[in-house]
């Protein structure tokens, strides 16, 4: 039986009102898009964010031309900045990679100090994390005693061999129900909010809750990650997101997550070949179907606010063929995407967003701006937005058609 909207409403007022702090910010100050938070968001300020979303994969890698990925972001006008850093596996790197993301997340909130910073936390571990020691801290957040050991690979797996060796030999699916599981997890997380980041992709959460049916582990993980942001992240707030084929996760009314995210789900047009559109009902798109309740800032919706963007997934090796599924002519979406002519592109992104916005107010295309190729296109393993350049000599040059865009719907 579903929750009356009325006590939700009731339940967000109390929420909002013994909160520790302050729900902050309108649509609008001055004129001009409100992009004020500190401890909780509203929803006008999340929607200004998420209207200005853009994927740019490991910006804080360090990869491609830093100076102008960051020109690209500040002239475009983007706010959230989609997996600026992750591990997909390979953890023993993740120290490196902090240390060099460090100092252009500084440089990127210089830029423009409002930039939400988004990191990811994947379906996946490997056993490279048993190279990794637990700091303190860790320990700390949950309560336990300090112990002076590694993470241990093993005791993060389903007891059962669900999802053993699922990505490749020796990386496997995380139980979230196992106690090792969400001590990793909040090491990513704690790791990535004390660089400046403010927003965490939570991956396919419906991978890791096998045996946590009702999410209570899920729910307890995030309420330490969001308690170790309320100390140490930049507004005291972390925004939380994952994909959700099942429409978002729900418990006695509330909310886990901030906001929901999904690919887009592109359908081929079959006389026109490597022509694609959207459409509601499409498989298992998102469209239409986010579900609603309290959110964990403490306001009610009917359905929550969402991102959709251009998904990479393993290559079909039918590239070019219409084989259906979730493939596009047979292709991941951000490759199908690289592989149109560039006008093409464009223009398949204004008709996107077009869409998206006529179809489901609640939801926003999360524009691309940096990823990996699963099928190259003309030999390129990477898509940029950036323009073609001295700079960046790989350019697909969307970036003044995403920017136009978004000065269009002002």
């Amino acid at each position: 039986m579903k929750t009356p909207i009325i006590w939700l409403e009731m339940f967000a007022a109390l929420t909002i009102l013994f909160g520790v702090t302050q729900v902050v910010g309108g649509a609008e100050t001055n004129g001009l898009p409100n992009y004020a938070f500190d401890g909780r968001i509203t929803r006008p300020v999340l929607d200004n964010y998420l209207s200005r979303s853009i994927t740019f994969s490991e910006l804080l890698h360090g990869l491609g031309n830093v100076p102008d990925n960051l020109r690209l972001l500040t002239n475009t006008g983007a706010k959230f900045i989609g997996r600026s850093i992750y591990r997909w596996a390979g953890e023993t790197g993740l120290p490196a990679v902090l240390a060099k993301a460090r100092p252009i997340a500084a440089q990127a909130h210089r830029a423009d100090p409002d930039l939400i910073l988004q990191a990811a936390c994947f379906e996946i571990v490997s056993t490279e994390t048993s190279q990794l020691a637990i700091p303190e801290w860790v320990f700390r957040e949950f309560g336990l005693p300090v112990e002076a050991r590694h993470f241990r690979y093993e005791a993060m797996l389903y007891p059962d061999g669900f999802g053993r060796d699922h990505w490749a030999k020796g990386a496997s699916v995380p139980d979230m129900s196992q106690l090792e599981t969400r001590l990793w997890f909040l090491y990513l997380a704690g790791s990535y909010i004390d660089l400046g980041v403010e927003a965490i992709h939570f991956g396919q959460v419906e991978l890791m809750d096998h045996n946590d049916p009702t999410h209570l582990h899920w729910r307890a993980l995030l309420d330490h990650a969001r308690a170790f942001a309320a100390k140490r992240a930049r507004r005291h707030l972390l925004l939380c997101d994952a994909h959700v084929p099942s429409g978002g996760i729900v418990h006695d009314g509330k909310l886990l997550f901030d906001f929901h995210s999904f690919p887009l789900r592109i359908d081929e047009v079959p006389d026109k070949p490597m022509q694609g559109v959207l459409k509601l009902g499409y498989l298992d798109s998102l469209f239409g179907r986010s579900k609603g309740g309290v959110t964990p800032s403490g306001w009610v919706c009917e359905h929550l606010p969402f991102i959709v963007e251009l998904d990479n997934f393993e290559p079909s090796g039918k590239e070019g063929q219409n084989i259906g599924s979730a493939y596009i002519w047979g292709y991941d979406e951000i490759s199908w995407f690289a592989h149109l002519s560039e006008s093409d592109r464009n223009a398949w992104l204004r008709y996107a967003w077009n869409w998206v916005r006529e179809q489901d107010r609640n939801g926003w295309l999360q524009m691309p701006g940096s990823r990996t190729l699963c099928a190259p296109a003309n030999g390129l393993r990477w898509y940029w937005a950036n323009p073609k350049s001295t700079a960046v000599p790989d350019g697909f040059n969307q970036e003044e058609t995403i920017k136009s865009i978004w000065a269009a719907s002002r």
